[in-house]
């Protein structure tokens, strides 16, 4: 009755408290946020009611049905209300699924844009440009050296941009000390080895290392010409010396050298390449790996002496030559003998007189003049084309005779005859190119001068009476001809190749004189033995000598050789064999004296 009163008299709110506390004691105990220490919000339970699912889900959005419980009475009414369920359909956007959050994304990669390409070409550290064109000028102070080599060399410096050709850093590079090497040992090839002086230099010098490349570029050119024949002028010892030498510009020789993998090699070869060059090379390297020490007697400068002079230096002059002591100092004949002897194997001139020249070659060692020799001899074979040719005509003036080689052996050899020691035989290279048969003769002017037109002055019938025919021109000049036949100079054929010289080689009608071992007897020409055998090497087959025998007496018939061949005159007085022994010839005009000094160096 208390009870009922108590709950009726309006006590209703506390009630209320009382079963909320219930309630509450009821249900777990809320969540704590972990860093305030406060109840977290309830959140409310969402049911979905199977009855409540569509048929067929759209695939763009979620439905369902959430009932919520709810726990508190109502206060309204007094009374307790029941629970009350209600569905609630939710359309939910269905998100389409992210892999990775976008704020976690790292940020783009962007590039640098592309730069430029810059191409730098630096000289090399070494040698600058400017070195090189600061020591020009010194690096190119050589007394033989033309100017015209010096300008194609500072040429080919500026073509290679002013950088040096063989020097690098620390010195001479694989290429400069090739060079350097065969450069040093230029007394092998029977040069001169002052004439090629190296140059010394600092390597931490740039200017000097800049010099020594321009140096060694100008000794190599001119190594490589004096090789080719530029040491002397032959035309300048006689007007019959008239080889065409083949010289190498400045320009071909660097162009080479710096090509070549072996520049030493390259330089070496500018040297003659013929087997007579090559075995007088190995006879001097031979001269000098035995040279005669044995000291000679000196013997004072003095005025010359003759056959019958008295002189106190006759004793020694008899010593050095090796004869007897003699009574008094007379310069009688026996010592004048043994100098003519002496003088003959010096190739000076044979007088039996002791002049200046012939005391400087008796204080001389023996080796030392032969030496000389064969130095001189070196020098007369870089006078000849580089290619002589593969079959080609050898006249050696020295020898008196002539040879037909054909790729390196003899094919033919015959004597010759060759012109007196006042009318030489010209020396120089040609081509053969035609034969004549039954030749006529047109007199030289230099013998029309000499002998005819003389005869002709006072004998109006000298040229008759010796078968010549005398042909005065409209300007009164006179040709003089001689005709074919047994009497003619030419004999019955002669070997034409065209030259300045008008020489060439034909038949004689005087052949008794090729039994004679000296045979210098004619104007110039050459003269051969056996001419037809001659004819059968350089001809056609179709034209042996047979047929051209037939030939003889029928007129005059120039016949054509299948192709030019070379043909060289040359003065060898000094030829190595095979087996490496000297066979020496006079010295029949004095050409090899005036090599040799011409060779001499100078004070």
């Amino acid at each position: 009755m208390r009870l009922r009163h108590w709950v009726g008299s309006g006590s209703g709110p506390a009630l209320a408290l009382l079963l909320g506390a219930a309630a509450a004691l009821a249900q777990p105990a809320p969540a704590l946020d972990e860093v305030l220490g406060v109840p977290l919000p309830e959140q409310p339970a969402l049911l979905i009611l199977d009855s409540e699912k569509p048929a067929q889900a759209d695939p763009g959005a979620t439905t369902g049905a959430v009932a919520a419980q709810e726990g508190a009475a109502s206060l309204a009414s007094g009374a307790a209300r029941p629970a009350t369920t209600a569905p609630v359909v939710l359309d939910i956007t269905a998100i389409e699924p992210l892999t990775q959050d976008p704020g976690l994304l790292p940020p783009p990669v962007i590039l640098p844009p592309a730069l430029p390409t810059v191409v730098v070409d630096l000289p090399p550290p070494a040698t600058p440009a400017f070195e090189i064109v600061a020591r020009m000028t010194e690096g190119l102070a050589l007394a033989r050296l033309g100017e015209r080599e010096k300008k194609d060399i500072l040429d080919a410096y500026q073509a290679n941009e002013n950088r040096p050709f063989w020097i690098d850093g620390k010195g001479w590079s694989a290429a400069g000390a090739s060079l350097a090497a065969r450069i040093g040992r230029a007394g092998e090839d029977g040069l001169r080895p002052t004439d090629y002086a190296l140059p010394a230099f600092e390597a931490s010098d740039k200017g000097s290392l800049a010099e020594a490349d321009i140096r060694l570029s100008a000794l190599a050119v001119l190594f490589a010409r004096d090789a080719r024949g530029g040491r002397i002028d032959p035309r300048r010892l006689s007007k019959l010396i008239t080889p065409t030498l083949h010289l190498p510009s400045a320009t071909e020789i660097l162009s080479e050298l710096t090509a070549s993998s072996d520049p030493g090699a390259a330089l070496a070869a500018y040297n003659p390449p013929h087997e007579g060059y090559r075995r007088l090379r190995a006879k001097l390297a031979e001269m000098r790996l035995h040279q005669d020490d044995t000291p000679l007697v000196r013997i004072p400068a003095g005025p010359p002496l003759r056959v019958g002079m008295r002189d106190e230096r006759v004793p020694l002059v008899r010593a050095r030559l090796g004869l007897g002591p003699s009574q008094e100092p007379v310069f009688d004949r026996s010592t004048a003998t043994a100098i003519a002897a002496f003088q003959k194997q010096a190739g000076l001139p044979a007088n039996g007189v002791l002049s200046p020249q012939t005391l400087a070659a008796l204080g001389a060692p023996a080796t030392a003049r032969a030496e000389q020799d064969v130095v001189a001899q070196m020098e007369r074979w870089r006078w000849l084309p580089p290619d002589l040719g593969e079959s080609h005509i050898m006249v050696n003036v020295p020898e008196f005779q002539v040879r037909v080689m054909r790729r390196g052996a003899v094919a033919h050899q015959a004597r010759i005859i060759v012109g007196k020691p006042e009318t030489p035989t010209p020396i120089f290279s040609h081509r053969m190119d035609h034969v004549i048969v039954n030749p006529s003769w047109y007199i030289p002017p230099s013998i029309l001068r000499k002998e005819i037109l003389p005869g002709l002055a006072s004998d109006p019938n000298y040229a008759a009476r010796r078968g010549y025919v005398v042909t005065r021109g409209r300007n009164g000049a006179i040709s003089v001809r001689q005709p074919p036949g047994e009497r003619n100079a030419l004999g019955w054929i002669k070997f034409m190749f065209p030259n300045d010289h008008a020489v060439y080689l034909h038949d004689t009608p005087n052949r008794r004189l090729f039994a004679n071992e000296r045979r210098a007897f004619s104007h110039g020409c050459v003269r051969v033995e056996n001419p037809f055998l001659l004819a059968d090497q350089v001809l056609d087959r179709e034209w042996s000598s047979d047929r051209l025998k037939r030939l003889i007496g029928s007129g005059e018939r120039r016949i054509n050789l299948p192709a030019p061949l070379a043909i060289h005159l040359v003065y060898n007085t000094h030829v190595v064999g095979a087996d490496g022994s000297v066979s020496t010839f006079d010295d029949l005009y004095g050409f090899h004296r005036l090599v040799r000094q011409a060779l001499e160096p100078r004070g």
